[in-house]
């Protein structure tokens, strides 16, 4: 059944932080190596669900604020929360040191819609999502619920018009394959390594 975002997490909100996603483990060891240093640092979560990334960033010393479309996801966060829209950031420019965007952009059409509003609030700035190339392949971004399959309505975005300082494209590898093996699903993992699953892009300025 697909459904739309907002829909989605009000449904898997409860379960989110439950099980294990092989595409957030790839995410976190990527993204982990290109946050550097962020104590005394403002951080922003943008698209937070349940805080994630925000944990991360206060457990390295920044002050962090949260903000995401779902209250159902903002319900299990905690800290400095808002409920909007990334796409209409209720921050003034300049507001934080670092913007996190992750696994979020594929759930707007404009994805340059969202940049500049990351770019205007934060003087660095980290997105991730799901590769073009695992949405041409099939993937689907999937959940299930109450003995219910949901499929999420999602758009696929190329960043590299959009001049990011750098870019990197990850694939599944071995710290992922337990993952696959937990799910009873170590068979489709070779397959899935063949696919670049998720990329990341950054964009700074003075």
């Amino acid at each position: 059944m697909l459904v739309s975002a907002q829909e989605a997490y009000r449904l898997w909100a409860p379960e989110y932080d439950s099980g294990l996603n092989p595409l957030l483990a790839l995410e976190a060891r990527t993204l982990q190596s290109r946050l550097g240093a962020l104590r005394g640092s403002t951080f922003l979560d943008a698209g937070a669900g349940t805080g994630r990334w925000m944990i991360c960033a206060r457990r390295a010393g920044a002050r962090t604020f949260g903000i995401d479309l779902s209250a159902e996801m903002l319900a299990v966060a905690s800290g400095s929360l808002v409920r909007g829209d990334i796409r209409r950031l209720p921050f003034m420019d300049d507001a934080v040191d670092v913007a996190v965007c992750s696994m979020t952009l594929g759930y707007v059409r404009s994805a340059e819609e969202v940049l500049a509003e990351l770019t205007r609030v934060a003087r660095r700035v980290i997105v991730s999502d799901l590769h073009p190339a695992a949405v041409a392949a099939g993937w689907t971004r999937s959940f299930r619920t109450h003995g219910r399959k949901y499929e999420i309505e999602q758009y696929a975005h190329s960043l590299r018009d959009l001049r990011p300082d750098w870019f990197a494209e990850e694939y599944f590898g071995e710290p992922e394959r337990h993952i696959f093996e937990a799910a009873s699903k170590a068979d489709t993992f070779g397959k899935m390594t063949a696919v670049p699953a998720i990329y990341a892009a950054g964009w700074s300025r003075q």
